[in-house]
C-alpha cells in the first residue's frame, strides 16, 4: 500500500486572552508561595507581561490527515505528535476562572503511553478559538483515517487469508487424492 504524505488540514488559532490568563495564574501561585512574594513586583512590572506574551507565541497546533501536532512552552518546551487513531477522548474544561477569561481548554486522552501514570496519556490545549469546531474536525478526521485503515488492511488481510486457505485446502485434497489412489491400487 503506498504511503500517503502528511497534509496539514487545519492550524488552530489561539485566543490572545491566554496571555492575560497565564499572567494571573502565575501571579496567583507567586502570591500564595512564600518565596514567590519576592518575585511578585518583577512579575507585575514587566516580567509577567513579557513571559506571558512569549508563552502565547509558542502555542501551535496543527491537524494533519494522520496526526495532531501540538507545541507550547518557553522554559520547558513541549512538542507532541499524536496519531489520530490513538485519540480516545476529547473533552472541554471550562471552569469559572477559564470562563471569566472567555477561554476553553480541550483535554485529549490517548491510548497507550507506556507509562504507569495516567497523566502521560493526557494533553490539554488552552484557548483554541472556535474549540467546538476544532474538536469536530479532529474527530471527523480520526474516524475517516480509521475507516480508511481498516477498509484497506481488512480487504488485503481477508484476500490474503482466503488465498492461503484455498491453497491449504487444495494441498490437503491433493494429499487425500494421492492417498486414496495409492490405497485403491491393486497390489501385485
Amino acid at each position: 500500500m503506498p504511503v500517503t504524505p502528511e497534509i496539514i488540514l487545519h492550524k488552530a488559532d489561539f485566543n490572545p486572552k491566554v496571555r492575560t490568563y497565564i499572567f494571573f495564574i502565575v501571579l496567583f501561585y507567586l502570591v500564595v508561595s512564600f518565596i514567590g512574594l519576592l518575585i511578585v513586583p518583577f512579575w507585575i512590572f514587566g516580567l509577567g507581561q513579557w513571559l506571558s506574551n512569549k508563552f502565547y507565541h509558542t502555542l501551535k497546533c496543527e491537524l494533519t490527515n494522520k496526526n495532531l501536532r501540538f507545541s507550547k512552552g518557553i522554559i520547558l518546551h513541549m512538542e507532541k505528535t499524536i496519531p489520530l487513531e490513538n485519540i480516545q477522548d476529547l473533552s472541554f474544561i471550562g471552569g469559572p476562572i477559564l470562563r471569566s477569561f472567555g477561554l476553553t481548554m480541550i483535554k485529549l486522552e490517548t491510548a497507550g503511553g507506556g507509562g504507569g501514570a495516567h497523566h502521560h496519556n493526557m494533553m490539554s490545549m488552552i484557548g483554541v478559538i472556535d474549540a467546538e469546531s476544532f474538536k469536530t474536525q479532529i474527530l471527523d478526521q480520526r474516524e475517516k483515517l480509521i475507516k480508511e485503515k481498516y477498509s484497506h488492511s481488512g480487504s488485503n488481510t481477508n484476500a490474503t487469508s482466503e488465498n492461503e486457505l484455498m491453497i491449504d485446502i487444495k494441498n490437503e485434497l491433493i494429499k487425500i487424492n494421492t492417498t486414496l489412489a495409492n490405497w485403491n491400487k491393486p497390489t501385485q
